[in-house]
């Protein structure tokens, strides 16, 4: 299996209008959190997979905990179309840890 790092994106926006809906939302953001997603912009969360198995695997967790209500999108891009994303306005988060060739480390 080739290793070709890929970035997964979530997108996401959940109904926060009552105390259970926010529970929702505070249990699905600490999913992510703790299956090592960053915050890349809020309801917006990126990590890092090896390969497209690995996206997969997460892909399925993600599945698993999607709240009931509100919208959850996945994107999976390339570690170097992720890389080319233009930043318009504001700075770039130190947690989002660029990977370059240095980083790599072929099995």
């Amino acid at each position: 299996m080739v290793n070709r790092f890929m970035r997964i994106i979530v997108f996401f926006d959940l109904p926060v209008s009552s105390k259970k809906r926010r529970k929702a939302y505070a249990d699905f953001r600490k999913f992510l959190i703790n299956d090592g997603f960053i915050m890349i912009q809020y309801s917006v969360y990126a990590r890092t997979v090896r390969n497209i198995d690995d996206a997969k695997k997460h892909c399925r967790y993600i599945e698993g905990h999607v709240p009931p209500e509100g919208s959850v999108r996945v994107m999976t891009v390339t570690e170097k179309q992720y890389a080319s994303m233009e930043l318009l306005a504001g700075e770039r988060l130190k947690s989002e840890n660029l990977l370059d060739k240095r980083d790599i480390i072929e099995l």
